[in-house]
């Protein structure tokens, strides 16, 4: 079948894009799958270069997910995080507290989005130990054949959401005798975060140093956040340095570019104190 192109690109993106906005069409609500590049020019009497420049579009606008190759569908629209680092002294303000309900009411995830932890679709959590990676090892101050203990976090607000994911490194040595602080079931929905559970082993955070970069993402990384076409990916490194400057933490904390607000509070005395 021959086909035409009855409107112009820009004007079917036009179409396509105030239809997934509104969400009542079936098959343009968020999650559903979306035609091929040969289905799309079918369903639509369009030429196959058209259908891919469209849906090329829809994918940079954050409209569509999926790489290359792969199935596409409409894309779950991610939740804007903000990261303010007045959370900082709020958590160590938090950790101290006896009651656990209180000391746990609010989280990395009600923090950075507002959402309580027991509506998120996934939240799991991996453990394990292993020799630090050179760079982790150099930032802790550690030899080469130390040990850190490795937490992955991984969080999905909805399915088809795009993860959040942390990785934190702590000394092991720091923590071994706690073994609660090797259990994925407990740190999972950990009461106070890290600086409690440091804690728990004597360990006061007196400094957090948050070093941020910017990167492209790789294919993976795209796959894995859900990160639309030419948005970069911040990277925060966080280090936890405690009372005695000690560095007792990394963490790696990769934050894509379209949904995130970075927020960094300095106090500044007054002249006369």
């Amino acid at each position: 079948m021959s086909t035409r192109d009855p409107r112009p690109t820009q004007g079917l993106v036009t179409e396509l894009t105030e239809a997934i906005l509104r969400g009542d069409q079936e098959g343009l609500r968020p999650g559903d799958q979306f035609p091929t590049t040969a289905q799309f020019a079918a369903q639509y009497e369009i030429s196959p270069q058209t259908a891919s420049r469209v849906i090329q579009a829809l994918k940079g606008a954050g409209l569509l997910s999926g790489l290359a190759g792969g199935r596409t569908w409409v894309r779950v629209q991610p939740v804007p995080s903000v990261r303010d680092n007045k959370r900082y002294l709020d958590e160590k303000n938090r950790s101290k507290l006896e009651d656990i309900a209180e000391r746990g009411a609010v989280g990395v995830s009600e923090y950075d989005t507002g959402i309580a932890i027991d509506t998120l679709h996934h939240n799991g959590v991996k453990v394990d130990v292993v020799t630090a990676p050179e760079d982790v090892a150099a930032a802790l101050e550690l030899g080469p054949n130390d040990r850190v203990r490795r937490v992955i976090y991984e969080r999905r607000h909805q399915e088809l959401a795009g993860l959040s994911r942390s990785t934190s490194y702590v000394p092991y040595e720091l923590i071994k005798d706690n073994p609660d602080l090797l259990n994925p079931e407990k740190l999972a929905r950990w009461a106070g975060g890290t600086m409690h559970q440091l804690g728990t082993v004597g360990i006061e955070v007196g400094e957090i140093i948050d070093t941020v970069t910017a990167a492209m993402p790789t294919a993976v990384e795209a796959r894995d956040y859900d990160i639309p076409p030419a948005v970069p990916l911040l990277h925060v490194r966080k280090l936890s340095v405690a009372i005695d400057g000690r560095p007792v933490e990394v963490a790696d904390i990769p934050l894509p570019g379209d949904r995130v607000q970075l927020i960094f509070r300095t106090p500044l005395p007054g002249w006369a104190e």
